[in-house]
């Protein structure tokens, strides 16, 4: 499948009318034909953490760039760079290389590792880093994430509210999805009533949540409450619930032309 003509067009119109470059520029400031991933390194509290960004084809230091942080689910955990691209966004954007139009950041949370805290610093700083050095759009920030990763989402964005256009959580949730995980979102989930919680603060973010109704890893019933909750705090929200998927709903979702449209439309004022 290919990446929406008429969005690549919307996105890089800027850049051929002010005749800049629509080839990526690699770190020593060479340029490449194709987009491409490169591994990079940030110090988060005297540690060292590995990271990827894909840098598109139309990538130009001159114009900034849309540029999407993805929080991977809890299989790609690890230190070595490299498996945070093995689900989810990454196989999409590798399947799409020569035409996906973002910058997209790739971090990766260490074994046993959950999307919070000290993690989420690090998934902020990588952004921050890749935002720099890559000339990516403050305005056109977005935010996603799968599995653990869609928690992540929900946690990310409560921690820097300020900071996204529009968030994409994929199969998450707030609270543990059975006895015996501990995963949640740290800031609200020991709330009354943690989906109003979010909703307070997440509701002036645009947000599409996408889930599998047959899910049961991390089963839909928590993102309808949060759907709900946003809706009834005036959010712009979406909720799409695929009535065939089971925990895998992202290969769906990233594969959604509509969704990529809605996203890159999202600007912050």
């Amino acid at each position: 499948m290919k990446f929406p003509r008429a969005l690549i067009a919307l996105l890089l119109a800027g850049l051929l009318l002010t005749g800049c470059s629509t080839m990526a520029a690699d770190n020593n400031g060479q340029a490449v034909e194709n987009g491409q991933f490169m591994k990079r390194t940030v110090m988060v509290d005297g540690e060292k953490r590995t990271y990827q960004v894909f840098v598109p084809a139309s990538h130009s230091t001159k114009k900034p760039l849309p540029i999407v942080l993805f929080l991977h689910g809890s299989g790609e955990r690890g230190s070595d760079g490299e498996n945070q691209l093995n689900a989810g966004l990454g196989p999409y954007v590798r399947a799409h290389a020569n035409d996906f139009p973002a910058i997209v950041v790739f971090p990766q949370a260490p074994e046993n590792g959950e999307w919070m805290g000290k993690n989420v610093d690090m998934a902020l700083a990588a952004l921050d880093a890749a935002t720099e050095e890559f000339n990516g759009d403050p305005k056109r920030t977005y935010l996603t994430g799968l599995s653990m990763g869609g928690y992540g989402t929900w946690e990310t964005a409560i921690s820097a509210p300020a900071r996204f256009a529009a968030l994409v959580p994929i199969c998450g949730a707030l609270l543990a999805p059975r006895p015996g995980r501990e995963i949640y979102v740290t800031e609200v989930a020991g709330a009354a009533d943690p989906y109003t919680a979010l909703a307070s603060r997440v509701k002036h973010i645009p947000i599409w949540i996408f889930h599998g109704a047959k899910d049961d890893v991390v089963p839909p019933d928590d993102d309808r409450k949060s759907f709900a909750a946003l809706q009834a705090a005036g959010a712009n929200v979406q909720y799409t619930e695929f009535p065939e998927a089971n925990h895998n709903s992202w290969d769906a979702t990233y594969q959604l032309d509509a969704m990529w449209t809605w996203l890159f439309a999202q600007r912050k004022d």
